[in-house]
């Protein structure tokens, strides 16, 4: 239920705060007070249209904030979830107005779109009014007020289960057909291709795999000609090393001669061809490393080259054909067994357009009984609205090809306002008042039918007589028993029966400004004020003995 609304710089309203409870509240005063305001305060809350004009006059901006009380399990938690919005504790919807007309929604403190903000408005409030369609203008809603009422919500999910499959089922015989038939167009093409990827057989992977196997060859290619030429020369017949190992051996011989002059350049050509040995070894291992096969870098280059020829001609890259292949196959494997499938797709579709038909139809039949009960239940209610002479009907029709996850059956609400008329949809036929109070006789039944938690009816009573009034309020009463109600009014009737009532008055807050206020009252001020809504601005005995008369039969 709405807890607080909180309500700052908003036309006549500078600050206000207002507590609810649950059950009946309504909101009295004088015209001019500042009810409309209330309420248009409260529709931005929920998401309504933004407007520059609803900004207090020298302020820049204004803000509405709306906290509600929501059951754990309530849908609205759903959608603050699938939209990434923290859901503990209360819901908190607040928007700021500014005075450049621009405005800024907030869901629990967290930044949202208005639609979001007006989604979970819709979820949490119902605004109706005399001349307030949004109730019962769309049809799409009249059908789920009809399953509500009837509990039809498992066989309306079992339908939408079966048009599931449906669709399924269609999509698929329907995807089927489209790839037999361009199979069949690029029949000889089809077969063509497959048989070149069959032979070629490409592999996930292999092109890189080629690619670096034939740069490694083609760079042993380059250094083989330097090593066997460095080889050569330190194993060939003009290598050094023979002779300098002459030379050092003559040396070392008359070395014992003259040791200190020979000793030194004997030890250093001893060391030189030592590494000169060395280096002999080292590229002896080198070229044997690089003893490679030419044909296999032949015959590496022709593989990659050929995977790349075929990734052109297709149009795909090298990495891609392996699934390109797979998918040919595929098509021309549905092109060769394409007529046995079909027959096996058609026969599943058809079952399941036969079960959804099936489940379809038994909802049809559960709507038209629920529907029945439903105009039962209206009319019940009619007569003390003093709409007696009025039909409401429920007007339900079926088309089996119009296949939808609801069902194939459209539901409108229709009424016959007077007998001999000709009966038609309820925003075309009902005046205001009308409209109004059949709206009244429908939330009453609806009442233990899933209803929004807070119902707030803003002069609905406007222009009905005594008895019709006391007939409106005895109605919000009991329709506050399962959910919260708050009304605007100007019966008396209706007042009397709240469990809770707030007055509206204008108060002079500065000279030549005013601003509107909203207190509540206790039991001998509420006698006061529907004294005053029955006598107007002169309240007599008579009028306060009226007005007690009413509490008391409301508290009855």
């Amino acid at each position: 239920m709405l807890a607080t609304l909180s309500i700052r710089d908003i036309v006549l309203i500078d600050r206000l705060d207002i507590e609810f409870s649950g059950g009946m509240t309504v909101l009295t005063g004088e015209t001019g007070a500042g009810k409309s305001i209330l309420l248009d305060a409260l529709t931005l809350a929920l998401g309504g249209r933004g407007d520059a004009g609803l900004v207090r006059h020298g302020e820049v901006q204004g803000q509405v904030v709306a906290v509600f009380d929501v059951a754990a399990r309530h849908p609205v938690r759903a959608l603050l979830r699938d939209n990434d919005v923290p859901d503990d504790g209360d819901v908190i919807l607040r928007r700021i107005q500014t005075q450049d007309g621009r405005s800024r929604a907030f869901i629990n403190d967290q930044p949202v779109s208005v639609g979001l903000l007006r989604q979970a408005g819709q979820m949490l409030v119902e605004v109706h009014g005399q001349h307030d369609e949004r109730a019962l203008v769309d049809p799409e809603s009249h059908r789920l007020l009809l399953d509500s009422f009837g509990r039809l919500d498992a066989l309306v999910a079992d339908v939408a289960e079966a048009h599931g499959r449906l669709r399924g089922a269609d999509k698929a015989l329907r995807d089927h057909k489209t790839r037999i038939e361009a199979a069949r167009r690029e029949a000889d093409y089809l077969r063509s291709a497959v048989d070149d990827l069959t032979r070629l057989a490409p592999k996930s992977g292999e092109e890189a795999e080629l690619a670096e196997r034939r740069a490694a060859m083609m760079q042993v290619e380059k250094i083989a000609g330097d090593l066997n030429e460095a080889y050569e020369a330190l194993n060939g017949s003009a290598s050094p090393i023979p002779e300098l190992a002459s030379l050092m051996r003559r040396l070392e011989r008359k070395a014992e001669q003259a040791p200190q002059m020979l000793g030194g350049p004997v030890a250093a050509l001893g060391t030189a061809l030592d590494a000169l040995e060395e280096a002999r070894g080292g590229l002896e291992a080198a070229i044997r490393q690089t003893d490679f096969d030419p044909r296999e870098l032949e015959a590496t280059e022709e593989r990659l080259f050929a995977l790349r020829a075929a990734a052109r001609k297709f149009s795909v890259t090298v990495d891609e054909l392996p699934a390109l292949a797979a998918r040919m196959a595929a098509d021309l494997g549905d092109l060769d067994a394409g007529e046995e499938r079909l027959d096996a797709l058609v026969r599943a579709a058809d079952a399941a357009r036969g079960a959804y038909d099936a489940v379809a139809a038994r909802l049809s039949a559960e709507r038209r009984q629920v529907g029945a009960r439903l105009e039962a239940a209206v009319a019940a209610e009619l007569p003390s609205l003093k709409l007696e002479r009025a039909r409401f009907l429920v007007e339900m029709t079926s088309d089996p090809d119009n296949r939808t996850p609801a069902g194939v059956d459209m539901v409108e609400f229709w009424v016959q306002t007077n007998p001999g008329t000709r009966p038609g949809p309820i925003m075309k036929v009902a005046s205001g008042g009308e409209l109004s109070r059949f709206l009244l006789a429908l939330k009453v039944s609806l009442a233990d039918s899933g209803s929004v938690p807070t119902l707030v009816f803003d002069e609905i009573d406007t222009g009905v007589g005594g008895a019709v009034a006391e007939a409106i309020g005895w109605r919000l009463a009991r329709l506050a028993r399962s959910v919260q109600v708050l009304t605007v009014t100007h019966a008396p009737q209706v007042a009397a029966r709240a469990d809770g009532h707030f007055l509206i008055a204008k108060e002079e807050v500065a000279p030549e400004r005013v601003a509107t206020r909203i207190t509540p009252i206790d039991a001998a001020h509420r006698r006061e004020e529907i004294a005053r809504m029955l006598a107007g601005s002169v309240i007599t005995d008579e009028a306060r003995a009226a007005a007690q008369r009413l509490l008391t039969v409301s508290e009855s």
